[in-house]
C-alpha cells in the first residue's frame, strides 16, 4: 500500500467530519430560528404555550396564532428554502458556474409571469399558484427549445435563459401597469416574495413536490455526479449527457415552480445556498443535501428578520434576501477580480 492511500483516507475522513459538523450546526441554527418564529411577535407565546398548542391542549387564541399562522409559515420557509437550495445546486453543477441559478436563467421570472397573467387578465380572485406552475413549465420548454435548436450546452442554455428572463421581466412590468390598483398592489407584494399567507395546504403541496422530485434526483444521482467531472468524462462513464441534463433542468425548474407558486419569486437562496454549503462543508463538489439544509436555514432566518426587524411592520422576505444577495454578488465579483 502506497503512502498516498492513508493520506487520502485521512483527508476523506476529515472532510466527512467537517461536513457532519457543519450540517448539524446548520440544523441547530434552523431550530433556533424556528423557536424564535413560533414564540415571538405581536403575540408572545412561551415554549410551554407553544407545546400545548401543538398537542391540542392550548387555549383558543394561542392555538390560532401558533398552529394556524406560525407553524405553516415556518414549515413553508424550510421547504421553500430547501427546494431553492436543491434547484440552485443542480443549475450550478450543470453550468459549473457559481452565478447560475433559477433567478438568473429565467425560471423564476417565468413563474412570476404566469401568476401575473392569471391575476391581471384571467381570474383576479384566484390563487397565483396555478399560474406560477404553468409559467415555470412553459419557460422550461422555451429555454430548452432555444438551446436545442443549436445543440444543448450549458453555455447556450444559460444565455437563452438570461435573454428570456429579460423579456419576461419587461412583460411583468407591463402587466402591473395595466392591472387595477388593488390587484397591482397585491401582485407587487407577491412578486417581492412573501410567506405571510401560507397555509397547511401550501405546506402539503411543497412537501409532496419536493419529495417526488428528490426521488428523481436520487435515481440519477450517479449520472449527476458524473456530469460534475465534465461531459467527456461522463460520456466515457456511459452517461447519456443530453437526456440527463434535460431531466435535471426540468427537475430544478419544477422545484423552483413549487417554491414560487407558494411564496412568489424569492431571490438569492438558489444562488448562494449551494456555494455557502460547498465552502463551509469543504466539499469538492456542490452537496445536494447540504445545499437543501443551508437554503432552508437561510430562508427561515431571513423570514424571522423580515417579521421582527421593523415590528410591528412586516416586510416581504424577498426584500431581505435581495439585500443579502446583492452583498453576496459583490463578494463574488471582488474574489474573481483578485
Amino acid at each position: 500500500m502506497s503512502l498516498g492511500t492513508p493520506l487520502r483516507t485521512s483527508a476523506r475522513s476529515r472532510r466527512r467530519r467537517r461536513y457532519a459538523l457543519v450540517l448539524v450546526t446548520t440544523l441547530v441554527v434552523a431550530s433556533i430560528a424556528a423557536v424564535v418564529g413560533l414564540t415571538t411577535g405581536s403575540f408572545h407565546a412561551s415554549l410551554e404555550q407553544v407545546a400545548s398548542a401543538l398537542t391540542g391542549e392550548g387555549d383558543g387564541r394561542t392555538t390560532v396564532v401558533v398552529v394556524g399562522l406560525r407553524v405553516p409559515r415556518v414549515l413553508a420557509a424550510l421547504a421553500i428554502g430547501a427546494a431553492l437550495g436543491l434547484a440552485g445546486a443542480v443549475f450550478q453543477t450543470l453550468a459549473r458556474n457559481p452565478l447560475a441559478s433559477p433567478d438568473i436563467i429565467g425560471f423564476s421570472a417565468g413563474s412570476a409571469t404566469g401568476s401575473l397573467v392569471g391575476l391581471t387578465l384571467l381570474a383576479p380572485a384566484a390563487s397565483p399558484a396555478a399560474g406560477a406552475w404553468m409559467g415555470g413549465l412553459l419557460t422550461v420548454l422555451v429555454v430548452m427549445a432555444i438551446a436545442r435548436s443549436v445543440g444543448i450546452s450549458r453555455e447556450r442554455t444559460v444565455l437563452a435563459g438570461i435573454a428570456l428572463s429579460t423579456l419576461l421581466s419587461a412583460v411583468n412590468d407591463y402587466l402591473l401597469t395595466r392591472a387595477p390598483l388593488e390587484i397591482a398592489r397585491n401582485a407587487t407584494q407577491w412578486l417581492h416574495g412573501s410567506l405571510a399567507a401560507t397555509s397547511f395546504d401550501d405546506v402539503a403541496l411543497l412537501f409532496a413536490s419536493i419529495g417526488i422530485l428528490s426521488l428523481v434526483l436520487v435515481a440519477v444521482y450517479r449520472d449527476f455526479r458524473a456530469l460534475e467531472l465534465g461531459d467527456d468524462t461522463a460520456v466515457a462513464l456511459g452517461v447519456r449527457t443530453g437526456r440527463v441534463r434535460v431531466l435535471l433542468i426540468v427537475v430544478a425548474a419544477l422545484l423552483t415552480g413549487a417554491a414560487t407558486a407558494v411564496a412568489g419569486p424569492i431571490g438569492f437562496i438558489a444562488l448562494a445556498a449551494p456555494q455557502l454549503a460547498r465552502r463551509t462543508m469543504g466539499a469538492t463538489g456542490i452537496p445536494l443535501v447540504g445545499s437543501a439544509v443551508t437554503g432552508a436555514a437561510v430562508l427561515l432566518v431571513a423570514d424571522v428578520i423580515a417579521q421582527r426587524a421593523l415590528a410591528p411592520l412586516q416586510i416581504p422576505v424577498g426584500l431581505v434576501t435581495a439585500v443579502v444577495g446583492g452583498a453576496y454578488l459583490f463578494w463574488i465579483v471582488s474574489r474573481r477580480r483578485r
